[in-house]
């Protein structure tokens, strides 16, 4: 393995293999992290599976927020858990990356439902009997 040195390094020599800047052994997960975060997911899987096939709620719309509301806790369980995402990690540019990612997603969504409403709101009528006639 060769060996470099860096100016900033004060003559102190790496090898190219070796990692850069200082990184803790808690970035990566233990076995017990590893298995809370698998257990975790399991149960936020099966809670929505029962909810939809037992028919709990009796309400769609309803089962349909519960249902995205424990796939956005799902989502944050895998970016804890496995991905080992937090404030901490990469000096916090990785949260800050993933808060730019989401209010881009956020705005893009938010807009095109927007555009959407407001093209079928504004559009000009058509009754039953004109859209029969069209080809």
């Amino acid at each position: 393995m060769s060996q470099v040195t860096e100016p900033g390094l004060a003559g102190e020599p790496h090898g190219h293999g070796e990692a850069h800047g200082d990184h803790s052994h808690d970035a990566q997960g233990t076995f017990k992290s590893y298995v809370t975060g698998f257990v975790l997911s399991v149960i936020l899987t099966a809670i929505p599976f029962w909810l939809v096939m037992a028919n709990v709620l009796n309400d769609t719309l309803l089962t349909s927020i519960v249902i995205m509301a424990f796939a956005a806790v799902q989502i944050v369980v895998h970016m804890i858990y496995f991905l080992h995402m937090n404030t901490k990690s990469e000096g916090g540019w990785t949260f800050l990356a993933l808060l730019f990612t989401l209010t881009l997603v956020v705005i893009t969504l938010v807009g095109s439902i927007w555009v959407m409403y407001h093209m079928d709101q504004n559009m000009m009528p058509m009754s039953p009997h004109e859209a029969l006639q069209k080809p």
